[in-house]
């Protein structure tokens, strides 16, 4: 028997799967469009974006490597909308956290990967959640809008980080804005060369062992938001403030913490990123990857079952993307960039355009309802 949907009774496959795959067809199409437009075979150049993608393991590496950061990013949106929050500063929280990574990294050198990765954790989450809280203390106890003070935290984040990498992080006698590099021994173990440790022959790429964090992560999310009472005080404060207090939770509380986990899970990004892959502390490695992360929680339904193939999507868009590029001297980075926009268009801002059309084609018919007169 499918389950229902909220109030209009759709399957739960029809809401978190048939819809999506409409959303990201249409978007497909859309963007096929705007590629004949410029003059190129639109059928050719999304077969090139989906063999770089998923057509080679360098391309598969690359696309996972990719959905790594992006569902710490997209855990981090979720997190807070749970709570009722709508976090936009997840590429600022990632910003800082990176460096609370790369400041862990600098300041143990010689230390084994397997013994620096937890402090690495911590630190990363712990700046990146002293970020995010800062704004959520000053909604919970100010009454200041969330959204305008995380849009706000990013570009402070971003002037802070050019003046620290600048002035007190570059690495003595280079003009180049980046530290020293890390210590060779505590490098995160690539996925290759783990794999080849097992007899599994895998193409060389970027993605490493965060990649087992970031599921890591999605399970501790599921966990703690569905079956934990502290899980159940930041949804009822999300559902209603007033309701929840009646309830004996603090919603002012709840409201900072539920920021400062969103902080935490966006800082790990930077365990993937500098940990991982740069292995030295740089400007502007998050990459507009906390922005995406907003698109990729709304398409996955801010649950984890659904942000994991949500980013698998938009890394294989962003790997894609970058073969197209290489393969088409006339398409630009930026009509990459609008494609994206396009999916993310049809699978975020539009993603319940064709609801009504599934509820109608799902719903029973009222010729099917044979009534009866009273006292039959």
């Amino acid at each position: 028997m499918s389950a229902g949907a909220g109030s209009d009774n759709l399957p739960w496959w029809a809401t978190g799967l048939l819809l999506p795959v409409v959303n990201v067809t249409l978007a497909l199409l859309v963007s096929a469009l705007v590629i004949f437009a410029i003059g190129e075979d639109p059928v050719g150049a999304l077969g090139t974006m989906l063999r770089g993608a998923v057509g080679t393991g360098e391309g598969i590496g690359y696309t996972l490597y990719y959905a790594t950061s992006l569902i710490f990013t997209a855990l981090a949106v979720a997190i807070a909308f749970h709570g009722g929050l709508f976090n936009i500063g997840g590429e600022g929280q990632a910003y800082i956290g990176g460096l609370g990574v790369g400041l862990v990294c600098l300041s143990l050198p010689g230390w084994p990967w397997w013994a620096a990765l937890p402090l690495s954790v911590l630190g990363g989450a712990a700046f990146g959640a002293l970020w995010a809280a800062i704004p959520g203390w000053l909604q919970a106890y100010r009454g200041s809008h969330i959204v305008i003070t995380t849009i706000m935290f990013n570009f402070i984040a971003s002037s802070l980080m050019v003046y620290l990498m600048v002035n007190v992080l570059i690495k003595p006698g280079q003009m180049s804005p980046e530290s020293e590099t890390f210590s060779a021994s505590m490098f995160l173990p690539m996925m290759a060369d783990m794999m080849a440790g097992i007899g599994i022959e895998m193409a060389s790429s970027p993605l490493n062992f965060s990649l087992f964090l970031a599921l890591l992560a999605c399970v501790g999310v599921w966990a703690f938001i569905w079956h934990t009472r502290w899980g159940f005080a930041l949804r009822a404060t999300g559902a209603n403030e007033n309701a929840a207090l009646y309830a004996g939770i603090d919603p002012k509380r709840v409201i900072v913490i539920t920021m400062a986990l969103s902080g935490a899970l966006a800082g790990l990004l930077g365990v993937n990123e500098l940990h991982g892959v740069q292995h030295r502390l740089m400007l502007n490695f998050p990459a507009g990857l906390g922005f995406t992360g907003i698109a990729v929680a709304l398409m996955g339904r801010n649950h984890p079952a659904g942000i994991i193939p949500a980013a698998l999507l938009f890394g294989a868009l962003y790997q894609g993307g970058t073969e197209l590029v290489f393969d088409y001297p006339t398409i630009s980075r930026e009509l990459v960039v609008v494609i994206q926009g396009v999916v993310i268009l049809f699978a975020g801002a539009l993603e319940h355009m064709f609801r009504p059309a599934l509820v109608r084609l799902f719903s029973r018919r009222p010729s099917a309802v044979t009534s009866k007169p009273a006292g039959a």
